[in-house]
């Protein structure tokens, strides 16, 4: 109908049948989405992706071609990629950080329960990653900065404006878009206006890597 918001298409990657199947069950038709595809193995994304055009990738992290970290990172370097939530039976501080690190937007265990997941699946095609404070903060706390990385990360952030570092820091600290509008005294269409050039400025392809780049340069 017009004026209706298409629903969010996802496309599901698992080389567990019994489990593909569980998740379209469970999600198709649910408010707001569509399951569009499914992949056996990461080693089909591609080809899948250009046959569904996803909005969201539901990505399994083992598989016996391709592991769903390679397919992320693969899937997040073309262009106008999709946004992608790691969902394994996986969760080791390890295995997050490398799914965060490859540009997935978020991480669920496939004991979620469905609400949760459909919820997750909107939340990221709205642009907002899915990790907790809790377990982003959680997660930077493990991050080493290596050689460099600091003065690195310094130099990048030092590319924004005073106001862009200022959402920088908020998103750092765990905040949604919502609460940095409030923090900050700004509308919320011009929070993610900042967010979006930061981004684009910082060659960065979500909020938890640049929550990260935060963290290395010691804000």
């Amino acid at each position: 109908m017009a004026g209706m918001t298409p629903p969010v298409r996802v496309l599901v990657v698992d080389d567990d049948a019994l489990v593909r199947a569980g998740l379209t069950m469970m999600l198709d038709g649910a408010d707001g989405i569509a399951i569009v595809g499914e992949a056996a193995d990461g080693d089909e994304v591609p080809a899948a992706a250009d046959a569904h055009a996803p909005d969201v990738v539901l990505m399994d992290l083992r598989m016996p071609r391709v592991d769903g970290i390679t397919a992320t990172r693969r899937l997040r370097a073309r262009p106008r990629p999709p946004e992608i939530i790691v969902l394994t039976t996986f969760d080791t501080d390890e295995n997050i950080l490398h799914a965060l690190r490859a540009g997935a937007s978020g991480f669920l265990l496939k004991d979620t329960p469905p609400a949760r997941i459909a919820e997750a699946v909107r939340q990221v095609a709205d642009g907002e990653p899915i990790l907790s404070p809790q377990i982003t903060r959680r997660l930077m706390d493990r991050v080493a900065v290596q050689a460099g990385a600091f003065a690195r990360a310094k130099a990048a952030l030092a590319a924004l404006s005073p106001r862009e570092h200022d959402v920088v820091v908020a998103i750092a600290q765990g905040h949604n878009n919502t609460e940095i509008a409030r923090v900050l005294n700004m509308t919320l269409a011009t929070v993610k206006t900042h967010v979006s050039h930061i981004l684009t400025k910082l060659d960065l392809d979500n909020r938890t890597q640049l929550a990260l780049l935060a963290h290395d340069a010691g804000v």
